[in-house]
């Protein structure tokens, strides 16, 4: 691909991921489209993590609007937050001169809301004559970059990755998901592909989670599929959330994102933060309950997640017993590392977000913690190629995808994979260390 195609393509993404977008509410926990619910007699737990269990074609829509492609949706068990049986749905769109390849495309639709899901937007579950939301809009926009793969051969596997009940930043669920994701796809002979298909795991910001969890998760909870994985490529990745959660202390734009987080985490591992909250706190987290971060972004702008507790949990986060458990869950610092090529890319310029703070990041992620990730990979033998810009969050975006792309295509067809880690491994990074309680 040339590097004029590769630079449009980046660009299309950049600026359809900043646009702005009017908020959404939704009461339901889970989405009411029976298709998403397990209906048979054998229990779950019994029934092998991938195996799919339902299956249908639908139109596939970009913002709200159908398309001449089609979709197949496959609902499969796996697993949540806390290793309990549950389903969860996927998309596969097979491109139309399919090489055989499959790259998993992990959507950043960041929301607390599962009418959000990629599932839904593809299906076109979601009115726009009564709401445009993050979910739309967002992977709406991802669609671009999606269209160009699938013209260049490759099928599109896309997981709903925050699970049926939006379990926003629960990292390991992510993982799981994804990797479930890609067993029912390769298992399912409709889809095009096999057990023998190759497989590449993309994701930017939020599908930075999924695909950064699902390749650390891979070697122990998919062995069978990892050695069908060809490579994994990041970029903006959340590495330690405690860390993320000073650093985004009244960032104008991302200081909303550390109530959206701990809700996510309360809500994936079934723990009640409300006995440490601040009446402030207590209203934001009902208000952003089933919202987007496109409704909670523009809302909390600059807010400091100290208001949110109590003076003396405020002073002290750590002495909450819960926060410490689950912070340390979603360290992705102290998960084991992957075994597959890994191309992870992390902007530098924060301050143009409005994050003014003695780290260095893009405005909501830490770069000496995606170092510190990387050079953990490296030290384990896995090649990585660690790039920096000195951009904000979603500038990054476009010299990833430029970079990703020709990394991507060359995991396929077998070459060498490339490393950084002599040159990374001299740049200085935080510890990722578990935190302690106080």
């Amino acid at each position: 691909m040339s590097s004029k195609r590769l630079a449009a393509i980046a660009a299309a993404v950049s600026t359809l991921l900043t646009m702005a977008a009017p908020t959404a509410h939704a009461d339901a926990s889970t989405v009411s489209d029976p298709f998403y619910r397990y209906t048979g007699t054998t229990p779950l737990a019994s029934i092998p993590l991938g195996m799919v269990l339902k299956s249908r074609s639908v139109t596939y829509h970009v913002a709200g609007l159908p398309t001449a492609v089609t979709a197949q949706q496959l609902l499969y068990r796996t697993n949540n937050a806390l290793n309990q049986p549950v389903v969860n749905v996927t998309s596969v769109i097979q491109s139309p001169v399919s090489n055989g390849h499959a790259i998993s495309y992990q959507s950043a639709y960041d929301s607390l809301n599962p009418y959000d899901e990629p599932s839904q937007v593809i299906a076109g579950g979601r009115d726009i004559t009564k709401v445009v939301n993050l979910g739309t809009v967002i992977y709406s926009a991802e669609s671009v970059p999606l269209s160009a793969l699938l013209l260049l051969g490759y099928n599109i596997i896309v997981p709903d990755t925050e699970g049926q009940t939006a379990d926003f930043a629960a990292g390991p669920e992510y993982g799981m998901m994804t990797l479930d994701s890609i067993r029912a796809a390769l298992n399912t002979a409709s889809t095009g592909l096999s057990p023998s298909s190759k497989v590449a795991m993309i994701g930017y910001s939020g599908g930075a989670i999924a695909t950064n969890w699902a390749a650390q998760l891979a070697p122990s909870y998919a062995p069978d599929l990892n050695k069908q994985l060809v490579g994994a490529a990041e970029g903006g990745v959340l590495v330690d959330p405690a860390h993320n959660l000073k650093y985004v202390d009244g960032s104008i734009v991302w200081g909303g994102v550390a109530p959206a987080a701990l809700a996510g985490l309360a809500r994936g591992y079934h723990f009640d933060l409300t006995p440490y909250l601040s009446d402030i706190g207590v209203a934001v987290f009902n208000d952003i309950q089933n919202q987007s971060l496109a409704y909670i972004l523009p809302k909390y702008t600059s807010l400091r997640w100290e208001t949110l507790f109590k003076p003396q949990y405020a002073n002290d986060i750590n002495s909450i017993p819960v926060y410490v458990t689950y912070a340390n869950r979603v360290n992705a610092g102290l998960a084991a590392s992957p075994t597959i090529p890994m191309y992870i890319s992390q902007g530098t310029a924060g301050a143009v977000d409005g994050t003014f703070s003695s780290q260095v990041g893009d405005g909501v992620m830490l770069a000496y913690d995606v170092r510190a990730l990387a050079k953990k990979f490296c030290s384990s033998g896995v090649p990585v190629v660690y790039t920096e810009y000195p951009l904000e969050h979603a500038g990054t975006i476009v010299p990833w995808v430029a970079g990703m792309l020709p990394w991507l295509y060359d995991r396929f067809a077998g070459k060498s994979a490339p490393s950084t880690c002599l040159v990374t491994g001299l740049l200085p990074a935080n510890s990722l260390a578990p935190e302690t309680q106080h």
